[in-house]
């Protein structure tokens, strides 16, 4: 009797851990993290690839807050993708839901994203994209990546078609207002 209560508890035990490692990402990520900490991890990156490529640290960092639901969005945490970057033909993907704004209205898709190694090196790709454009329009984002100012660079996502959301650039404005995000700003 005993050694059946012992296999019992055993196997209650080891049910218990398995449920434990079954819990997912997204699971671990709905932790609540302070948009102020969000800021703090991101921004020398941010501002690193300022000097690098000469996108505003301030957009960056934006950007990545908005997309990412401050690094909450099951792609961020799970994917490394803090820029909702769709995935080209042999890259590392994950297809998920995500809202596009179509003829006036908001409809869900799903769609294939890119999967990253790190957030870094999303941050990286970002700012790559921003200076290189696409591949059938290599200046589609100059104008981000030679504004002065936030709100120019803003706007210039919108002007390039960075985002399907009409209000992109006022949103954007709004956070770095809010969050005083130009102060890590170089130009």
């Amino acid at each position: 009797m005993v050694i059946l209560l012992s296999i019992g508890f055993w196997q209650t035990d080891i049910r218990i851990q398995q449920a434990n490692k079954e819990k997912t990402t997204e699971e671990v990520s709905q932790v609540p993290v302070s948009r102020e900490a969000f800021i703090e991890k991101i921004a020398p990156e941010a501002q690193k690839l300022e000097k690098q490529y000469g996108v505003l640290a301030s957009i960056s960092i934006a950007q990545a807050a908005l997309e990412s639901n401050w690094g909450q969005s099951e792609l961020s945490a799970k994917y490394n993708n803090f820029f909702g970057v769709k995935s080209s033909a042999g890259q590392p993907s994950v297809t998920l839901a995500t809202k596009e704004f179509e003829n006036n209205q908001w409809v869900t898709i799903n769609d294939s994203f890119r999967v990253y190694n790190s957030w870094q090196d999303s941050m990286a790709s970002h700012a790559k994209l921003l200076v290189s454009g696409t591949s059938d329009n290599p200046q589609r984002y100059a104008t981000v990546v030679q504004a002065t100012d936030y709100k120019t660079a803003a706007n210039g996502l919108v002007t390039g078609g960075y985002a399907t959301d009409p209000t992109y650039a006022d949103k954007i404005i709004h956070m770095i207002e809010t969050y005083h995000l130009n102060k890590y700003d170089d130009k």
